[in-house]
């Protein structure tokens, strides 16, 4: 049997023999792999030589800048201030400024510095956010509710609560002017919404004092830009058609008028003055009607003859009295014939193009709402300027002509 290491036990034969003659040739193998190894180290150092000697460097791409968004810039709005105060000029390093008034934007590119300055002038007017009402500078706490009254540095109701006068950039200077107001608001919530959102925001609403939840409604409509007035109940001609309670009656003492025209300016907030409710009788009395008109001057406010009492005689009280005072010159729906609402407004048109300005009340019956709008939005393309009540209500001896 042959002897292999499964039989043979480990080591019994001592240490194996090499077999004698030429052998494999590893020492030339690995002599030539030390020579390729050398050669290659040498090619390499060539081809990658930075002529540092070996030092360690890195590489950088220099490219030029990407250009950099230009930074928000905070927004200031310049506000028109209330009738009879002067415009301060805001200036804001790296802010653009919005004219309210106006609508014109202006900034620097770039947001500050010295960069072209970029006018842009909207298109459309700009709507308004009127004073938050009240203004707790303004309210005097009453028997019945909170009064209006002039603050204690002077400020009034009939300057803080009006709407800024703002002309289309396509008015000019010396443009006839048109003042609307449109009553009867609050009695109705549906007609008060609908004239709230189709009237443009000039017009000048009135709020009748028995109406449910006038606080919210007169806050949404001052919200879409209309001023407000409020409409005092007058005893009218026929003394069956008195509108309700607490009316200023003839023939009264006048405190009691006194506290009947204090339930009815305690009924909302955020009005610029008062308007005759009907008052045919009561208007052309002056024992009646002077003691009231001095105490809606002593309060702030200005007073609105609607011109339906065609015997009143509140412009000249108005100007004995030293208040702001208007009268309207036409009553769009004395007449609420279509034909007669349209030619009503053309009067008043006429009127301001000859006189400079016009005042147009309309009761708000129905069926004069739409075309009161459509003769109000045309106004700026006919080059007439469209504006708050506000605007056209003088003080003093000038109130007293307005009744011409």
């Amino acid at each position: 049997m042959a002897a292999d290491d499964l039989h043979d036990p480990l080591g019994l034969d001592g240490p194996a023999t090499r077999p004698s003659g030429p052998g494999f040739p590893f020492g030339k193998i690995a002599l030539g792999g030390l020579c390729a190894l050398a050669l290659g180290l040498v090619v390499f150092s060539l081809a990658t030589d930075t002529g540092l000697g070996g030092r360690p460097f890195a590489e950088a791409v220099i490219a030029p800048p990407r250009p950099q968004e230009p930074p928000s810039t905070p927004v200031t709005i310049v506000a028109a201030p209330p009738p009879g105060l002067q415009t301060s000029q805001v200036a804001q390093s790296g802010a653009t400024l919005v004219d309210v008034a106006s609508g014109v934007r202006m900034a620097r590119q770039g947001g500050a510095g010295n960069g072209p300055l970029i006018i842009k002038v909207p298109q459309e007017p700009v709507g308004l956010q009127l004073v938050p009402a009240p203004d707790p500078r303004l309210v005097e706490k009453g028997r019945h509710g909170p009064l209006p009254r002039i603050g204690a540095e002077g400020s009034r109701p009939s300057e803080i609560y009006a709407r800024p006068l703002v002309s289309a950039p396509n008015i000019k200077a010396g443009a006839p002017r048109i003042a609307i107001v449109v009553g009867g608001m609050g009695l109705n919530p549906a007609a008060t919404t609908d004239a709230v959102e189709s009237l443009p925001e000039a017009v000048t609403l009135g709020f009748a004092p028995y109406g449910a939840d006038l606080d919210r409604q007169v806050a949404l409509a001052r919200q879409a830009g209309h001023e407000v007035v409020l409409q005092a109940p007058m005893e009218p001609l026929d003394k069956s058609a008195i509108p309700g309670p607490y009316t200023l009656l003839s023939g009264v003492e006048a405190g009691q008028n006194i506290e009947s025209l204090r339930w009815v300016l305690s009924r909302l907030t955020g009005y610029v003055g008062v308007a005759n409710f009907l008052g045919g009788r009561f208007m052309a009395r002056e024992a009646d009607l002077a003691p009231v008109l001095r105490e809606i001057a002593a309060r702030g406010l200005l007073f609105l003859d609607d011109g339906s009492a065609t015997q009143s005689i509140a412009p000249g009280l108005a100007a004995a009295a030293g208040m702001q005072a208007a009268r309207a010159d036409v009553v769009l729906d004395a007449n609420a014939r279509a034909d007669a609402i349209e030619a009503a407004l053309g009067r008043l048109e006429a009127i301001a193009r000859t006189r400079g300005f016009a005042i147009g009340y309309a009761a708000g019956l129905p069926g004069a709402l739409e075309p009161v709008t459509r003769f109000a939005q045309g106004l700026e393309k006919r080059g007439v300027a469209l504006v708050p009540l506000s605007a056209l209500a003088v003080r003093g001896t000038a109130s007293a002509a307005l009744a011409r």
